[in-house]
């Protein structure tokens, strides 16, 4: 088993329903004062760069001010929906097994996701699943731009090397970002990019869910 094995957390370890959506268009429109109209894509992406090219798409100036403000905006309302969030979103199936499965082996787990930390920590508490991983050793949408840039905090955190680590991701981006950074990618297909697509990325294994705890603890140590 590897040293660290770091899981982005939307459609790799939890889905919300479009919760997720509606939460990020009220946390901008509280910090802009604009409604939101469109959003810019965000699959594989972080919430700073998401926040910069939706402010763009409605005239607003950015700045890192602005995302200051929006990160907590965003943390608050998702403490104040998160009663919502357990009742529209779910677990993947499997997810909970797996992560208590290596916890018991004593391998070490956190999170690399574009969300900010607050918001990240209430969604993994929503859905049970936070008592098997250290989320300070995860890194956040505080902590940069892109995928390589958050592996190689969250493998500074935790002080291991990226040959040491596998990084479980559901999207091109993810997989892209673990090979930059080093680390071992096995991708899940629970998201919206095939299987297919998720290899062709690059991805060293691909599994198209969890539930099959044996055979998920086989391909992130293989």
């Amino acid at each position: 088993m590897p040293e660290l094995v770091l899981w982005d957390i939307d459609h790799a370890l939890m889905a919300t329903r479009g919760l997720g959506g509606e939460l990020w268009g009220e946390a901008f429109e509280q910090v802009t004062g604009v409604a939101l109209r469109e959003q810019a894509s965000v699959t594989g992406s972080t919430e700073r760069v998401i926040l910069r090219e939706t402010a763009r798409l409605h005239d607003v100036e950015y700045d890192e001010e602005l995302f200051t403000r929006f990160a907590g905006a965003l943390g608050d309302v998702h403490v104040r929906r998160a009663a919502e969030m357990r009742a529209r979103g779910h677990a993947l199936p499997g997810a909970g097994a797996v992560l208590a499965a290596l916890a018991d082996q004593g391998v070490r787990q956190s999170v690399v996701t574009g969300n900010v930390r607050q918001a990240a920590e209430v969604k993994l508490s929503v859905f049970g699943l936070d008592a098997s991983l250290r989320l300070d050793y995860g890194a956040y949408g505080e902590d940069g731009e892109g995928r390589p840039e958050l592996l190689r905090a969250a493998l500074k955190r935790a002080d291991v090397p990226p040959h040491s680590a596998v990084f479980l991701g559901d999207t091109p981006a993810d997989v892209a970002g673990g090979r930059e950074a080093g680390v071992r990618v096995v991708a899940v297909a629970t998201g919206r990019t095939p299987a297919n697509d998720l290899r062709a990325a690059g991805a060293h294994l691909v599994l198209k869910g969890l539930p099959d705890t044996d055979k998920v603890l086989a391909a992130i140590g293989a």
